[in-house]
């Protein structure tokens, strides 16, 4: 059987196990909070005083603060490409009944999902500090140019993407949160701490995935694992431009503005690699073949590795100006 045909084989085996992860991983909709439980009631007479009052927070920010919240907002807002893409994954049926297991997982993690860039943009219509028109033709041009996050449509490497993606997300949010607390921005900092929280439920159940396909598949698992960590694990925004620009011109100036203020650094890329070594116990995993013996000898040894390139890295600290947001004379 051909390496295709036993993935599939084994999406088929463990999918009677999917209920049992939404209903672990994922929360009722009846019960998740939704954006408006955040943002001034429209229809109550006090709106436009909550709106002043968020106006007058948003002033206290930093440039470098409002470019990382506007990237993880169009992060956010360009959903569609990541359903569509994961809706066409080996193993995942979106057809027929629409009785799949995977496919049903993948619709009720976008439906959670989707509140985030809802959330946000809402956040930053009203704070008035952002230019909305461009950061809406950003947000087009990336669902427009799509992606590749070198997994093609295989759901071992999907997985491990996803995995790995849900606890980077996790931990920009979470910073942004803390840095806007400090800032004295209250309500954005409770948003983005809440949207961190849905991210971690989410790398939780991706995790828990990829070490189900360990037991059942130990090798193949492994050599998947290694290669998307030798292409390197891309950002989902890794295309992200500005209007008039070229494709991920944008994305590396976010990338070096989000390691300057300490938001997502190379570090963070090393510690999730660790953490998900250690809870895949690759160390004590069996049955594997040659390759895949070779291949976790890598995977083991590649933490270290990145320290030793992470030590001689440099980012520029030259200011690029965005056409999203204009600066308040305040750069962090």
């Amino acid at each position: 059987m051909s390496n295709k045909n036993v993935r599939i084989e084994v999406m088929k085996s463990i999918e009677g196990k999917v209920d049992g992860f939404i209903d672990q991983y994922l929360i009722p909709i009846q019960d998740i909070w939704q954006p408006t439980d955040f943002l001034p009631d429209t229809q109550s007479e006090g709106f436009m005083d909550h709106v002043t009052q968020i106006r007058e927070e948003a002033k206290e920010l930093g440039y470098d603060l409002w470019v990382t919240l506007v990237a993880d907002t169009i992060t956010e807002e360009a959903l569609p490409t990541y359903e569509s893409w994961l809706m066409d994954v080996e193993g995942i049926d979106q057809h027929g009944e629409n009785k799949n297991g995977w496919s049903k997982w993948v619709r009720h993690w976008t439906a959670e999902e989707n509140r985030h860039g809802d959330v946000l943009n809402k956040y930053l219509y009203l704070a008035g500090r952002v230019n909305m028109r461009e950061m809406e033709i950003t947000t087009q041009h990336l669902i427009a140019d799509g992606f590749d996050i070198g997994t093609d449509r295989d759901p071992y490497k999907n997985f491990v993407y996803t995995s790995f993606q849900e606890l980077a997300t996790n931990i920009s949010h979470k910073r942004v949160g803390q840095m806007c607390k400090k800032g004295g921005n209250t309500l954005l900092g409770k948003m983005c701490t809440i949207i961190a929280g849905d991210e971690m439920r989410h790398h939780l159940a991706y995790r828990e995935f990829v070490k189900v396909i360990f037991e059942n598949d130990p090798s193949q698992m492994m050599l998947a694992f290694a290669d998307m960590m030798k292409k390197k694990i891309v950002m989902p925004a890794h295309f992200l431009r500005e209007s008039g620009g070229n494709i991920g011109t944008a994305f590396e100036n976010f990338s070096n503005c989000a390691q300057r203020l300490g938001v997502y650094t190379a570090q963070d890329y090393i510690d999730i690699l660790k953490k998900l070594n250690s809870y895949w116990e690759l160390d004590s995993i069996r049955s594997l073949n040659d390759d895949a013996e070779r291949a976790r000898d890598y995977l083991m040894k590649l933490p270290d590795r990145l320290e030793r390139i992470a030590s001689r890295m440099k980012f520029p600290e030259d200011d690029y100006r965005f056409k999203w947001v204009e600066a308040n004379g305040r750069m962090v």
